[in-house]
């Protein structure tokens, strides 16, 4: 639909944006075939999913109605949680930024030229950042101020049907919460804000959220403690597992501590890190315990699982699981909370819930990345960055550089062990998502993971190619490293759909493994991709 504008939303159209045109990759992407075509979605998903939004389906439980009673109904939640974003008592944490952003914006547009997402969709409409905070402030016009003749001339002219009510719900999962939208308005309005707000009121009053974050996210973690669903038994068993596989990496046997006591520090992880990268949580084993740090993990499910899925989309699940990841550390006594890489777990336990925790609850929280930036500094570590002589790069968490400005502590650390490291830019406060933010990297329903890997994390790829500029040969291994599980999720996934990898040997891991590797106490390298016998040529037998 061209001339598309947010009052057309709950208009009849099979398919309301359609992308035809992409943001162009840069060499050696920029030829034809380099990337596969969209898929159309499926016939067989139009009837009960809403596929008429832009094809794609990124929520599976929002389903729809079969009679026009069930669409009334839908409609009628809808419009009370939508009272409640606006009430005191409902809304007290989030009412003062909701209203500050709903009232003041002057739709200058500023914010779509930072929106990577509606850049890398070819500017599509739909999702330019104040589309769907528009179409919430026309609803909402409509409902408090009525359905009259002067309706449309103060805001109001919009259809609240059923599919205006659909489309918005999935609308909401188009954006990935990064606020680079809120960095540059003349206003310091956040559009990010007010679509988490659609997601909660989906939520909290209808019972809408997708699958990933709720029912096998914060829902298995509340029930069991961790969003993995693993037993203690089985966390234990990955504990011996990690030491067995430390010793096989560095011909040292390392004990790792599991609930001591009073430890200065409890370490926290996203559980994702145990199962799919293993190798992350060790290399902190070896960086804490060569540092000589009193610290520990946790047994207690919720304890050694830092991941709070709630913050991308439902207050009450959030505070939950935040209250419940505390009071496991103070049942432990520690000290002190340091939150690995994870970027969303630095802004729930140290922003989000923090007025949440008062008194003795409200034990300390910090980032692995100045602790670990002053040890490094002080030469604790005997490091030659030699051994990671290959192209690095650094994708910047939002949640770490945006939400919590922590910005120099990870280039400190990145610069004394990768003599090759070149910025992406933009990089810092003004870096761009990973495109698995807000959820999107586990999000997997139907052919959701198209969308991420084509256009959310469509800026993130080309940021990495241009990084990588002149050394995109199979013969020069490369290095992205991502401080963050679920940025790791999202750039895994766009090197594996590209073929980055199996084409032009792009890697990807977390930071603290590139510290390991550059320990010269190791004969063996700790990143998997480098060959052994050549690695040891070079830095061991000299």
């Amino acid at each position: 639909m061209s001339n598309l504008r947010p009052q057309d939303i709950g208009k009849p159209s099979e398919q309301l944006g359609k992308i035809e045109q992409l943001m162009p990759l840069p060499a050696p992407y920029d030829k034809p075939g380099m990337e596969p075509d969209f898929k159309a979605p499926k016939e067989s998903w139009k009837e009960d999913y809403c596929t008429t939004l832009d094809g794609f389906v990124g929520n599976e439980t929002l389903v729809r109605p079969k009679t026009k009673e069930e669409e009334e109904e839908m409609v009628k939640k809808f419009l009370s949680g939508l009272e409640k974003l606006f009430s005191d008592e409902t809304n007290r944490n989030y009412l003062q930024p909701f209203l500050l952003s709903f009232e003041y914006c002057a739709k200058c547009n500023t914010c779509s030229e930072a929106c990577h997402v509606f850049k890398a969709s070819g500017e599509q409409e739909i999702y330019r950042p104040i589309f769907r905070s528009e179409v919430l402030r026309k609803i909402a016009k409509k409902h408090f101020k009525g359905d009259g003749f002067w309706s449309k001339f103060s805001g109001g002219d919009i259809d609240i049907n059923i599919e205006t009510i659909m489309r918005l719900g999935e609308l909401a999962y188009r954006c990935n919460l990064c606020r680079r939208c809120a960095q540059t308005c003349p206003l310091g309005l956040d559009n990010g804000l007010l679509t988490r707000e659609i997601r909660k009121l989906f939520s909290m009053e209808m019972g809408i959220a997708p699958k990933p974050l709720h029912e096998k996210g914060s829902m298995l973690q509340l029930k069991t403690g961790s969003s993995t669903g693993i037993t203690k038994e089985a966390f234990l068993d990955m504990i011996e597992f990690l030491e067995d596989d430390l010793y096989e990496r560095t011909g040292k046997k390392y004990k790792i501590p599991v609930d001591k006591k009073g430890a200065d520090i409890l370490l926290t992880h996203n559980a994702g890190e145990y199962m799919a990268w293993p190798e992350n949580p060790a290399a902190f084993v070896v960086l804490f315990e060569e540092a000589g740090l009193d610290w520990t993990l946790s047994s207690d499910m919720i304890g050694y699982d830092n991941v709070n899925y709630g913050l991308f989309y439902d207050d009450a699940q959030s505070r939950k699981i935040g209250l419940a990841q505390m009071k496991a550390a103070k049942d432990l006594g520690v000290r002190r909370i340091v939150v690995g890489e994870c970027g969303h777990a630095h802004k729930a336990a140290m922003v989000s819930i923090d007025r949440a925790f008062v008194g003795d609850d409200n034990i300390p929280r910090e980032s692995f990345l100045p602790l670990l930036a002053d040890i490094i500094k002080k030469g604790v570590y005997k490091l030659d960055p030699m051994r990671n002589n290959f192209p690095v790069t650094m994708h910047d968490p939002c949640n770490v550089v945006r939400m919590m400005g922590i910005m120099q502590p990870q280039r400190d650390i990145i610069k004394a062990v990768a003599p090759q490291f070149r910025e992406m830019y933009p990089h810092g406060a003004k870096n761009f998502c990973c495109g698995g933010g807000s959820g999107f990297a586990i999000m997997k329903s139907f052919n959701f993971p198209e969308f991420r890997n084509k256009v959310s994390s469509r800026m993130k790829f080309k940021q990495i190619l241009e990084a990588f500029k002149g050394e995109m040969e199979l013969d020069i291994p490369k290095y992205v490293a991502a401080p963050c599980s679920n940025c790791k999720g999202a750039i895994r996934d766009i090197l594996e759909y590209y073929q980055a990898t199996a084409k032009f040997n792009v890697h990807y891991g977390g930071l603290v493994e590139l510290v390991v590797n550059a320990m010269v106490m190791f004969d063996k390298p700790f990143l998997e991709f480098l060959d052994e016998e050549e690695f040891a040529a070079q830095h061991i037998h000299k």
